[in-house]
């Protein structure tokens, strides 16, 4: 029996039910205490970021032998845990991978121009020409923190619109040829050069607040910050801090530190203006979750 617990393309769903008995409920992600009955007689088990993959979620599954993530983050799922059981965790690699580049760089070309928050003012009778000219983003730097496969996408996208690029990478070696056509920094030379800052990593205990009052304080006034990766590593409380003060242009976030955003913790954000949020769906359009939806249904029908 196959377990589905967040969203997936019904296609996906159907391939996989014509082998294979298949529960799919997409809400059980908002129900985590549901989740270990399901698991009972699961041999594979399919989420997103939303469902927690824990030891004590596996051990109510004593029949799986596969975890399919329908993305590329890992941090919901305890990959030791997964490995001492002979779990193997599959992730949708590259599946999302332009649909994450188009959302950085269509957010860049929004911030940048500031040009599209006028609506209220314009409806008043007002005609704002001044405070929506903004800035074009051809020859300007965009500045990728981490540089794996999506932030090359990234640099691609960018680069055909005549943008400078520059990424801080502490793990790619220095002679990978990824790097070509690319200005290699440290992470405090980009922040001071970038005109965009786009976070590309992980969130573990090294990144977890790497976006603070420290680094932000490193930025021009006039760049922007998007952030697709994951939503603890920006300091929400500093970057509004830095908004509200006029220390920074603009920001977009699609993660936040606490899922789904609530009302009481988007209150951080209230009165910001150039300030863009978005509920976690930078990898997530209708092709990229027909692309990942069948990477994963295919990928765990092999398995089984």
């Amino acid at each position: 029996m196959i377990l589905v617990t967040e969203f997936m393309d019904q296609a996906a769903v159907d391939r996989m039910c014509e082998q294979h008995s298949v529960i799919y409920e997409p809400a059980l992600a908002d129900r985590q205490q549901d989740i270990p009955a399901a698991l009972t007689d699961a041999t594979a088990l399919i989420v997103r970021n939303r469902t927690q993959v824990t030891t004590a979620l596996l051990a109510s599954a004593p029949k799986l032998k596969v975890v399919g993530r329908l993305g590329v983050g890992l941090d919901n799922i305890d990959l030791e845990a997964c490995a001492a059981r002979g779990v193997e965790v599959i992730p949708a690699t590259g599946a999302n991978t332009l649909s994450v580049a188009e959302y950085v760089v269509t957010n860049a070309l929004v911030l940048l121009r500031n040009a599209y928050q006028a609506r209220a003012r314009m409806e008043a009778g007002e005609w704002p020409r001044a405070d929506c000219s903004g800035r074009e983003v051809a020859g300007r730097w965009l500045g990728l923190i981490g540089y794996g496969a999506i932030a090359r996408k990234t640099a691609e996208l960018a680069m055909a619109l005549g943008m400078q690029v520059c990424a801080y990478d502490p793990v790619l070696a220095h002679d990978d040829p990824a790097w070509s056509g690319v200005r290699r920094c440290e992470l405090g030379e980009l922040l001071a050069l970038s005109d965009a800052v786009s976070l590309h990593v992980p969130l573990v205990d090294a990144t977890r607040h790497l976006i603070n009052a420290e680094t932000l304080a490193q930025m021009d006034s006039d760049a922007v910050l998007i952030n697709a990766a994951r939503g603890g590593v920006v300091d929400e409380a500093a970057l509004a801090a830095a908004m509200r003060d006029g220390r920074l242009a603009g920001a977009a976030l699609d993660v936040f530190e606490t899922e789904p955003l609530t009302a009481e913790a988007a209150q951080v954000f209230a009165g910001l203006d150039n300030l863009i949020l978005t509920p976690h769906i930078a990898g997530v359009t209708q092709d990229s979750n027909e692309r990942v939806s069948a990477l994963i249904a295919d990928a765990v029908l092999a398995r089984l």
